[in-house]
């Protein structure tokens, strides 16, 4: 990734490289302007644990104060347990410090509503234009509140999933589970959340001092070592999270990684056998749930990619449940954000309630192969490439709702600007993978010349 690139600005906050485009005084001008947004009153703060969390709080809390704000620090959280807490809390908002999957040199703000949600489109338009103009209503030197601090965050999380999930019918299995936390934010509260639902622990990577010990993002060449350790270890099954444990992937018994596809597929396939509804999903998300909501005879509903409009159709349509393809599981009764630990806690429900293994769980969904590239592309030119992949496909049955996305009846190509890199995304997923993945080239073909 080049080292000149500008900060990136959008639906999920602004991120940049520590020391270069994400400085000091450009996190103390956001956080006074989502003060000014908020309005004067509490705003929770917390962070993973990259090495830069420090230096990148401290700007935004002095930004919250200087208009009025209380900062309320809350610590090294997962950010769903964050978001939670902003809205049980009654805080006028919150602000996540983390950038997600992306290498530890890069960090980021993202912004939370009181309702605990993170902000719609409109509402982060609204807050850019806020920054921008650069005008914010300071307060004098007797205005200024003094910051707290709150520990109950990660409590008061695990409280709200426990009481969805049968927890004594999971103690009751006596699950092995081998975890990976990427010595991430959810290094501490995941064992714990696991040992609160009666399993046996075996931790890997779950040191905030050290992170990260390999890629955040839990692909599957991410996550060898948990696979290795769940083979050798004969445990139930190996869950891996993302640095702000919003994502889960699942390892089987054999020490065999679903793919992050499979996550939200199983958690929507579980819930619905418990209570049928119409389930909302990213564009990107795997056909799987098409065919389990299809023989649970619900609609499903297709949103762009990104949390947030996942969770607005939610709303909108009333859907229970969704998810992204990136391992992001949605459940509206606990919190409505992708929930790391919400994906577990399902998961480990329908394996102790039906008495199987992951892999025959697995088992009883279809199976389709999904290949990932990307492509380097400034800003300019993402516009132009897509439509040059849209006429290469005009005929095509082509959904225009995320980028460029064609649909046959059994397999997909889609191709949309990235959300937080200056990237186009191509997925592909077909019945196998040299069919996903000739699907893949075709595209990269039409576009690359023009690169």
């Amino acid at each position: 990734m080049p080292r000149h690139l500008p900060p990136k600005i959008g639906i999920s906050g602004v991120r940049g490289i520590v020391g270069e485009s994400l400085t000091p005084q450009l996190v103390t001008s956001f956080a006074a302007a989502f003060g000014n947004y908020c309005g004067a009153g509490p705003i929770m703060i917390g962070t993973d644990s990259r090495p830069s969390r420090e230096m990148v709080k401290q700007a935004a809390i002095a930004g919250l104060l200087s208009v009025g704000c209380t900062p309320v620090d809350t610590g090294i959280v997962p950010l769903p347990a964050l978001m939670l807490h902003t809205r049980q809390a009654g805080a006028f908002g919150g602000i996540y410090i983390s950038a997600s999957h992306n290498p530890i040199e890069w960090n980021a703000l993202k912004f939370i509503g009181s309702d605990g949600i993170v902000l719609r489109p409109n509402q982060s338009a609204e807050l850019t234009d806020l920054y921008h103009q650069g005008v914010y209503s300071r307060v004098g030197a007797q205005d200024i509140a003094d910051a707290r601090v709150d520990d109950s965050t990660v409590i008061r999380h695990r409280e709200a999933i426990l009481r969805v999930v049968n927890g004594d019918v999971i103690r009751a299995r006596g699950f092995k589970v081998a975890v990976d936390c990427c010595n991430g934010a959810a290094s501490l509260a995941t064992p714990a959340f696991l040992r609160a639902l009666g399993c046996e622990v075996l931790e890997l990577n779950t040191r905030i001092d050290q992170p990260f010990p390999h890629n955040p993002e839990p692909l599957p060449e991410n996550i060898g070592q948990l696979c290795r350790l769940v083979e050798q270890s004969r445990a139930d099954l190996g869950f891996a999270q993302d640095a702000d444990a919003d994502r889960l992937a699942v390892v089987d018994e054999h020490g065999e990684p679903l793919g992050e596809d499979c996550t939200a597929a199983l958690a929507v396939d579980h819930w619905l056998r418990r209570k049928p509804g119409p389930v909302v999903v990213s564009a990107s998300t795997s056909r799987m749930v098409d065919d389990i909501a299809e023989r649970h005879g619900v609609a499903v509903y297709r949103t762009r990619v990104g949390e947030i409009h996942v969770v607005e159709r939610m709303l909108e349509c009333g859907a229970d449940i969704g998810g992204e393809g990136s391992g992001g599981v949605i459940l509206r009764e606990v919190n409505p954000c992708r929930d790391s630990f919400v994906g577990m806690a399902l998961l480990l429900e329908a394996l102790a309630g039906e008495g199987l293994r992951v892999s025959e769980l697995r088992a009883r969904i279809p199976r389709y192969a999904m290949v990932r590239d990307t492509l380097l592309c400034p800003a300019r030119d993402i516009a132009p490439l897509l439509r040059l992949l849209q006429g290469l496909y005009r005929g095509q049955s082509l959904d225009l709702t995320d980028g460029v996305k064609v649909l046959w009846p059994d397999r997909w190509l889609h191709a949309r600007p990235s959300n937080t890199e200056p990237i186009i995304r191509l997925i592909a997923e077909a019945p196998t993978e040299p069919e996903a993945r000739a699907l893949l080239l075709e595209a990269l073909e039409c576009l690359s010349p023009t690169t």
